[in-house]
């Protein structure tokens, strides 16, 4: 399918940006100065570490632990703060900075850190990625052993809020758990939708795919079911209280988005006859921005991409042998469970026939500037209680595949670093928690999809969507293999891709395994296959024009329903017809759809949602239920339905064009949709006074951008937000990377905003002009094409052995 005045070409490399996807070259340089840092606990042998002009670390160390030491001792350095932050929070000890505010989250917190034997937990993993692990932590210890001895380098937050960083232990790395999904949130939408006969209405906003009944589980009274059953886990999912302590957005509309777009290609369709992965993985937009990108080599270890703060290693990118990239898979991983609590003995539920006791531990959580708190936590079969109505006799467990032994969300970038083929990189993910696609390829041509995560193994009758009656009929039975997850190798298009859509395959057993009923739209998966099948041969350019690509197929079919409209709105129409279905910044088309879409979801909302329902379902309509129902009306839309379809897209146009000429002006060629989907990337603490005057936004106020929730070059906005900006951009692709896999310097990337947290660094935001040109830069990779970019080097060294 064919845009409307392009060329195959301009298809290919993105109509307008084309341009943009010329890499800067760089430049030979010696190193611009040299800094030596001695006595380091924890490491064996001195490392170099030569940095990049975008701050990217290339390490080499002379044995992979001290590799990885390295890699603690770096994030340590340029992101302390963020590293900091997420741990107090993941242990559950900001209340001793923030104060008494921080006590739930930090009780949620810790009623969720694993409590088995994590020396033994630790045990389980090989030899090797123990000495990864403990070098990692190590490497972090030693940078705040520096700052100790020099606490004028310590990053702002610290001497603003009057605190030092926390020393690691490395059983954290299995002690902290909790990766809530959200999907809870639905459990309990749904059974008070129930309650209220809406239960149909549900699938409007999140329609269920494969096709599936939604049944309420046998014994479950859904009239009792409140948000008050969420409880502790409820917290774990809802914005702290310190300012805006989290990414942009509200935590549904964040959910409803995150997600990525990955895609592998065989040697028979690239130009390169090697095959290319591509990766960009969606977040909220922010400073620091959620990757890292680090270089680690030494014998055995030669690995280059993305990483996070707090994870050991690389999530995105290659090593010498394999590259491998991740997207959101979809497996319904938490479930609540209603327990019968005892009448006069509340810490007892009723599960198989008879009264159990809750087993109860004690914690103190320290909170500043108030005495400390001592805090009950409880625990049952099926898992911790989050909430208990003593009233009612009653009390809400939660079963997560994240809390059973085995499984890990911190650890498994080690395995994955170090695989060398398909083989050792399918084994690595039998650890892995968190529900993703895994993409893969190899410098023997191969190419693989995995999907991997915790899957539960449920009773029968219980599908995972509704809260379940915890009297132990609907327990689960433990979590299945990873082999019960799908996988393709070497599939037989020549591709594959996800960019989080329903991608079980036809004959997959969906209703045995129940891995999930809830995805994403297909309008960007749908977008990148149809690329990739009109590429017989791509290139390493043509995947980064593609990751940023503004094509909308939604947008052309919502305005090819446009028929006759009144004068008044001819001109609108006719911007509209001639328009290429691009979502670009510098568009008046692109503004125009834009605003009437977010009229037309309003205008569905209210016709479709009862009064009544819409405390539970605040919108958005689904946009492929709103696609499929503007396309083929029905009586929900009123007795004639075309008709009233054909009234609702005429007025909600002419709303906005009356929205757009109040918001920018009345010359329609003058109109930008990038002038309302701006940027704006704050601190997370932004609204503290002190921090927002020591970190100012990158490039100035309110840049802006094009791409939408559903383009490729995905740019998110609320359009329930309220404010002045409903249109900002709060999410999408920070971190982009193409590989060409085995001629590995010819790979290239972005990461904005940029390497550092720290305002005073050169490189805390220096990423944001390129990237917002979609000027990919070059991954460099050998060892001569590091040394012609390093323009400063640092050497770690340990304490000198007497």
């Amino acid at each position: 399918m064919r845009n409307p005045g392009l060329t195959r070409r301009q298809l290919l490399m993105g109509g307008g940006m084309t341009a943009g996807f010329t890499a800067l070259p760089f430049r030979a340089q010696a190193a611009r100065h040299h800094t030596c840092m001695d006595g380091l606990a924890g490491l064996e042998a001195a490392v170099e570490i030569a940095e990049d002009h975008w701050g990217v670390p290339h390490i080499r160390a002379r044995s992979i632990a001290d590799a990885f030491f390295a890699n603690g001792f770096v994030v340590a350095r340029d992101r302390l703060w963020e590293l900091d932050f997420g741990h107090r929070q993941a242990l559950g000890r900001l209340a001793e900075i923030f104060g008494p505010d921080f006590v739930p989250s930090d009780t949620a917190n810790r009623l969720f850190l694993f409590r088995g034997d994590a020396a033994a937990e630790l045990a389980r993993f090989s030899p090797q990625v123990q000495a990864c692990a403990r070098a990692y932590v190590a490497g972090i210890n030693a940078r705040l052993d520096q700052l100790r001895a020099s606490p004028e380098l310590l990053p702002p937050e610290f001497r603003i809020f009057d605190y030092a960083p926390l020393t690691w232990d490395v059983l954290d790395l299995i002690r902290i758990r909790a990766e809530p999904a959200g999907n809870t949130q639905g459990e309990i939408r749904r059974a008070r939708l129930a309650a209220r006969g809406g239960l149909s209405h549900d699938t409007l906003t999140t329609p269920l795919e494969p096709a599936h009944e939604l049944r309420v589980p046998d014994g479950l009274d859904v009239h009792a079911i409140s948000e008050n059953d969420l409880g502790l886990f409820g917290v774990l999912q809802t914005p702290l209280p310190l300012g805006a302590a989290h990414p942009p957005g509200d935590a549904a509309h964040r959910r409803m988005n995150s997600g990525s777009n990955a895609w592998v290609i065989a040697p028979t369709r690239t130009v390169t006859r090697r095959p290319i992965l591509a990766n960009d993985p969606h977040l909220g937009f922010g400073v620091p921005g959620p990757r890292y990108v680090i270089h680690m080599s030494a014998p055995g270890l030669d690995v280059i991409g993305g990483g996070t703060a707090g994870m050991p290693g690389v999530m995105q990118g290659h090593n010498a042998h394999i590259a491998f990239g991740r997207t959101n898979f979809h497996i319904d991983q938490e479930d609540l469970f209603i327990l019968r609590t005892h009448p006069t003995q509340p810490d007892q539920y009723f599960h198989n026939g008879t009264w159990k006791q809750m087993e109860i531990t004690h914690t103190t959580i320290a909170v500043r500037g108030e005495a400390e708190r001592d805090v009950m936590l409880r625990y049952t079969t099926q898992g911790p209680i989050v909430s208990a109505d003593r009233a009612h006799h009653r009390a809400t467990a939660v079963s997560a595949t994240w809390l059973y032994p085995g499984a890990n969300g911190l650890l498994v970038n080690i395995g994955l670093n170090l695989a060398r083929d398909w083989t050792s990189f399918r084994e690595a993910l039998r650890v892995h928690t968190s529900p993703t696609n895994f993409t893969y390829a190899d410098t023997q041509g191969n190419i693989g999809w995995q999907a991997a995560g915790g899957l539960p193994a449920r009773a029968d009758g219980h599908d995972g969507l509704l809260p379940a009656p915890g009297d132990g009929r609907y327990d689960w039975h433990g979590l299945q293999a990873l082999e019960m997850l799908p996988s393709t190798f070497n599939p037989a298009r020549g591709w594959f891709a996800t960019s989080n859509e329903m991608n079980l395959p036809p004959n997959y057993p969906a209703q045995e395994r129940r891995v999930s009923f809830e995805w994403r739209d297909r309008f960007r998966y749908n977008r990148v296959a149809h690329m990739l099948d009109a590429t017989p041969h791509a290139g390493v350019a043509d995947c980064a024009a593609l990751q940023h690509d503004t094509f909308s197929q939604l947008a052309l079919d919502v305005v090819g329903l446009l028929g006759n409209v009144p004068p008044d709105l001819t001109s609108a129409a006719s911007l509209l017809r001639a328009w290429n279905g691009r979502i670009e910044a510098d568009s008046p088309a692109a503004a125009l759809y834009e605003i009437w879409w977010t009229r037309l979801e309003r205008a569905l909302y209210a016709v479709l949602i009862p009064p009544h329902l819409r405390e539970l379902l605040p919108g958005p309509i689904n946009a492929t239920v709103q696609l499929g129902l503007l396309r083929t009306p029905d009586t929900r839309l009123g007795p004639v339905p075309a008709t009233a379809r054909d009234t609702m897209l005429v007025e909600t146009l002419r709303a906005a064009m009356a929205e757009l000429r109040q918001r920018l002006g009345p010359d329609m060629a003058a109109w930008r949709w990038g002038t309302l989907h701006t940027i704006t990337l704050d601190h997370p603490l932004a609204d503290i006074p002190a921090i927002k005057a020591q970190f100012p936004q990158p490039g100035g106020h309110q840049t802006g951008t094009g791409g939408d929730s559903y383009t490729v070059m995905a740019r998110w906005y609320n359009p329930l937000a309220k404010g002045p900006d409903p249109y900002r951009t709060t999410g999408g692709a920070s971190y982009l990377m193409v590989c060409d896999v085995g001629a590995w310097d010819n790979s290239v990337f972005l990461n904005f905003p940029g390497q550092a947290g720290d305002p005073r660094s050169p490189h805390y935001a220096d990423f944001l002009p390129a990237w917002l040109k979609g000027q990919m830069q070059p991954l460099l990779f050998s060892t001569s094409r590091v040394k012609a970019a390093t323009i400063s080097r640092t050497t770690l060294k340990p304490i000198k052995k007497s």
